[in-house]
């Protein structure tokens, strides 16, 4: 029984790692594959399959396709009102040292593109301008890979971590603070280690230590901060906006020049007005705006916006409750509101506008098949009573030490498909079902769950879809298997880290 209830997930193994089959292709067939095994193995009614799966077609569409369309649509808007050209040269303007342009851009704005876009921008963006400026092309793709390994859980306005409480009925804002506490350590190390990338050796810190320090705390702290008091939807965005400040700032106060790390930055001597950088940065400051006012901080808009909802019962088998599908307070409508206001103060009109959204959704197409189908999929084995048979495997083959693999269960499902979301999707349900076999109090399932976001980060370094996306922003071919060469050497640490930390930090908070 445990390998047929494992059938979906083997299937997604060897379809996107050994016959590199197109992500949309090997989850739809896993999907099919999940209603076989549910079905004839489990005893599940296919009434109860067909529901189980429009109930993720829901999930999916409303509001995680919602958020995700809308991230990605206001990136390129900015992109076809080329307010970001003048983000770019208003970062690139800052240092000639190319240590100092690493942690701003790498690890800083792409923080900043992963907690608001995500889906490979945080990478592809960041890599893109390095090279241009001047950066090795391959080490500029590195120090992006190292980058996305913290703010991944928080991607595309907390996606991941709000998806991974719906299927685990954690609430988000606590699955965000555990996230943010276990990420903790890692946080304060990348840039360190971007650092020491960028030189090619320890002696690269010189003179950037305080500089590194200082981009570690700014980073963790106000994403903790704002996870704690908020939830995971605005906490990586709070903390790269903080990042870039103080690099910024200290950069400003504290001119870090070392001539084995100038760089020459062909300066064309037009400065950027303060009028200019408002405009260009208004999308993104809407958003912030808009996330913030109607968050649980000021109940007066909050709780009247949330009240606009609508509950269906779509599956109604063992285990099923209504789906609430909340029509005005959720993320994507406020994206696309801030969107749409920001791109006509930029300029656009109308149907400029709409034709960018249009292409926005045709460049998603096979990304929206390919979360419809793995969150589909899920349903089903859950209510089949698959996730619940390889948990139980799962606990009888670690027993009570579980909690120290469940990061690494996450960094797979990342791996398989690329995604922090479909990760926490397929294995969110498994990691509660576990904690809870071990006799895990409540706190600790949650601190479990939370793992699978957290592993989720540091398998998105190793995933062939984020190799790919970083070769293809350099624009250098042939380098693949170096780029993962490097990528695995750093997981792996990280990765025993992450265990380490879940397995002996379930201790404070049970």
């Amino acid at each position: 029984m445990f390998l047929i209830a494992l059938s979906p997930i083997l299937w997604l193994i060897v379809a996107l790692t050994v016959l590199h089959m197109p992500a949309w292709k090997a989850c739809s067939a896993a999907l099919v594959i999940a209603w076989v095994a549910g079905i004839c193995a489990n005893d599940m009614t296919t009434a109860h399959a067909v529901q189980a799966t429009l109930e993720g077609v829901a999930l999916a569409c409303w509001p995680i396709l919602l958020v995700i369309i809308a991230a990605i649509f206001t990136y390129n808007l900015s992109l076809a009102t080329k307010g970001m050209d003048v983000i770019k040269k208003m970062l690139t303007s800052v240092s000639s040292d190319r240590r100092v342009l690493i942690l701003l851009i790498g690890w800083g704005f792409g923080g900043f593109l992963e907690g608001m876009a995500g889906f490979g921008t945080a990478i592809a963006i960041p890599a893109g301008m390095l090279a241009g400026l001047g950066v090795n092309p391959v080490l500029s793709a590195a120090v992006c890979l190292i980058a996305n390994s913290v703010p991944t859980a928080y991607g595309s306005i907390g996606i991941p971590l709000v998806t991974l409480g719906n299927v685990t009925a954690i609430p988000a804002g606590e699955l965000a603070v555990y996230t943010s506490l276990q990420l903790g350590i890692i946080t304060l190390m990348c840039p360190f280690l971007m650092t020491i990338t960028a030189g090619g050796s320890m002696k690269a810190l010189r003179g950037m230590i305080p500089l590194c320090l200082i981009s570690g705390l700014a980073f963790f702290v106000p994403e903790f901060i704002v996870a704690s008091a908020m939830g995971p939807e605005l906490a990586v965005v709070a903390g790269s906006i903080v990042t870039m400040g103080a690099i910024v700032a200290y950069a400003t106060k504290f001119p870090v020049s070392d001539p084995e790390y100038a760089m020459d930055m062909h300066d064309d001597g037009e400065r950027v007005t303060s009028h200019d950088g408002l405009v260009a940065w208004l999308p993104f400051i809407l958003i912030f705006l808009f996330l913030l006012v109607t968050s649980k901080l000021i109940p007066a808009i909050h709780d009247p916006l949330t009240a606009i909802q609508t509950s269906v019962l779509i599956y109604d088998g063992p285990g099923g409750a209504p789906y609430t599908f909340v029509w005005v307070a959720t993320p994507g409508v406020l994206i696309f509101l801030a969107s749409f206001l920001g791109g006509h103060v930029q300029g656009a009109s109308m149907p400029m506008m709409l034709k960018t959204l249009k292409e926005t959704v045709i460049g998603l197409r096979f990304t929206i098949v390919t979360i419809i189908t793995v969150i589909a999929t899920a349903k089903v084995m859950g209510y089949a009573g698959m996730t619940h048979e390889i948990a139980e495997t799962a606990v009888a083959a670690t027993g009570t030490a579980y909690p120290a693999v469940a990061a690494f269960i996450g960094s797979i499902g990342t791996f398989i498909t690329g995604s922090a979301t479909s990760s926490c999707v397929l294995f969110g349900k498994l990691q509660t079902d576990s904690a809870l076999a071990i006799g895990a109090s409540p706190a600790v399932q949650a601190w479990v769950a939370a793992a699978n976001a957290t592993g989720a980060c540091a398998g998105k370094m190793i995933s062939p879809q984020s190799i790919a996306i970083a070769v293809g922003a350099i624009g250098v071919t042939g380098v693949d298997s170096k780029l993962l060469h490097f990528a695995i050497k750093v997981y792996v640490p990280f990765i025993i880290l992450m265990g380490l930390i879940v397995y002996f930090g379930q201790a404070f908070v049970g």
